[in-house]
């Protein structure tokens, strides 16, 4: 998962290098924290939170897949 939320951030930002991904183990689910530079923030959100949640939606469905619950997150 760690990989697939990478490679679509990195796709859709200017500043690729700037790019991080951590995956936080929880009891239930996984979290995934991804930190993209200021600017970007606009570009993985998208109008209406729109980018933001097909994001979660792909990973959802990988994670559905691969029976695991996870849960992306989007921190500044």
């Amino acid at each position: 998962m760690l990989s697939l939320v990478e490679a679509i951030a990195k796709s859709l930002v200017n500043n690729p290098d700037a790019v991080e991904v951590k995956e936080i183990p929880g009891e239930r689910e996984v979290v995934i924290e991804l930190k993209v530079a200021p600017e970007d923030m606009g570009k993985v959100i998208g109008k209406k939170g729109r980018i933001a949640k097909a994001l979660r939606t792909v990973v959802k469905a990988a994670a559905t897949k691969a029976n695991k619950k996870v849960v992306v997150e989007i921190v500044q």
